[in-house]
């Protein structure tokens, strides 16, 4: 082989060198979440979900909170990397946190199609989800934001971790670790949990409130007396349907606002979750002064949710986390 001069050998090293640092940042750069991610593969993206999640949410009021959570449900495990979607034996729908409950999966098939219609094998189910969240909440009244994306999907379902969601008989405490564990302060805690200012809950989720709190014998005695008297005809001790459901912001069921926080102040939150954040346990220091301030400034709650909402959206999968952008987000490219 012929000997390099030792001009040409430094220009050939610094070639080198440029080129290996243009392959970090191509590496680094697509890990980065950016609100431009698709612009030049899948420009229409934004308009095609938004069409598909307007026509879910004329059909069903609802279904703008079933997304929302599916989001959330998805961050929270495995970070955001719509593992959530995965059908199996081992799937996270089926893990206590979900089964039963999470739902929203064939709307989700179905923008993933009109995605994949005119951007084919470009756009992550992940991001998908995100995407379908804020649309949610601003087809519900709340604010909008510009989502970042760039997320990949996960090849592997947790179910362990499904089983180990924030839940709604938990203590504040233990709720704060599990947020804390991903990076979520008190003031997301509280932020987020004001998305159940829209949708619905179980029986199943809140009967434990009802007759025999805590094993004391008797009802939780910061729930108001006419809305525990309604929800203990709703979901009665013996015999009732634990699937029967009731608003989770009583009289505001569909309206993405800071009423849910004004039910708090009233005793009328209904998940056990709900309330504790405004008469719970010592941690209900930290997310007490957060209640009232939400419930007398709207704007306030609003502009922090979104905050917490794109924060949330950050969790990132464990590092060395195989990923693809799935054809079907059910499951896994053969």
């Amino acid at each position: 082989m012929e000997r390099m001069s030792g001009s040409v050998k430094t220009k050939f090293s610094l070639v080198v060198v440029i080129v290996t640092l243009f392959g970090v940042c191509f590496v680094g750069c697509r890990s980065q979440l950016t609100t431009d991610f698709y612009s030049s593969t899948c420009p229409n993206l934004t308009t095609i979900v938004r069409k598909q999640v307007l026509s879910a949410v004329k059909n069903e009021m609802r279904m703008a909170a079933s997304l929302i959570r599916l989001h959330f449900h998805d961050c929270f495990v495995n970070g955001c990397d719509a593992s959530v979607l995965l059908d199996g034996d081992d799937s996270e729908k089926e893990g206590a946190g979900n089964k039963n409950s999470a739902r929203g999966f064939d709307v989700v098939d179905t923008i993933k199609s009109a995605v994949e219609s005119e951007c084919a094998g470009v756009v992550s189910c992940a991001d998908i989800l995100a995407i379908a969240a804020k649309d949610s909440v601003v087809l519900s009244g709340g604010r909008p934001w510009k989502v970042l994306l760039g997320r990949r999907d996960g090849l592997v379902p947790n179910k362990t971790g499904a089983d180990n969601l924030p839940a709604p008989f938990e203590s504040l405490s233990a709720i704060a670790t599990k947020f804390a564990n991903l990076g979520l302060d008190m003031t997301d805690v509280v932020s987020l949990s004001g998305a159940h200012t829209i949708g619905l809950a179980r029986c199943a989720t809140f009967n434990n409130r009802l007759f025999d709190f805590n094993e004391t014998g008797s009802p939780d005695q910061t729930l108001e007396t006419n809305m525990l008297s309604d929800l203990q005809t709703l979901c009665p001790s013996s015999g009732g349907d634990g699937n029967k459901t009731t608003a989770l912001d009583r009289n505001s069921t569909d309206l993405f606002d800071n009423h849910y926080f004004k039910n708090l102040v009233a005793g009328k939150g209904l998940l056990s979750s709900d309330q504790i954040l405004f008469t719970g346990d010592a941690a209900a220091n930290a997310t007490k002064s957060l209640v009232e301030s939400y419930s007398n400034n709207q704007t306030l709650f609003l502009v922090d949710f979104v905050k917490s909402m794109i924060k949330m959206g950050n969790i990132s999968p464990p590092n060395g986390s195989a990923s693809e952008i799935r054809k079907n987000c059910r499951v896994v490219n053969s």
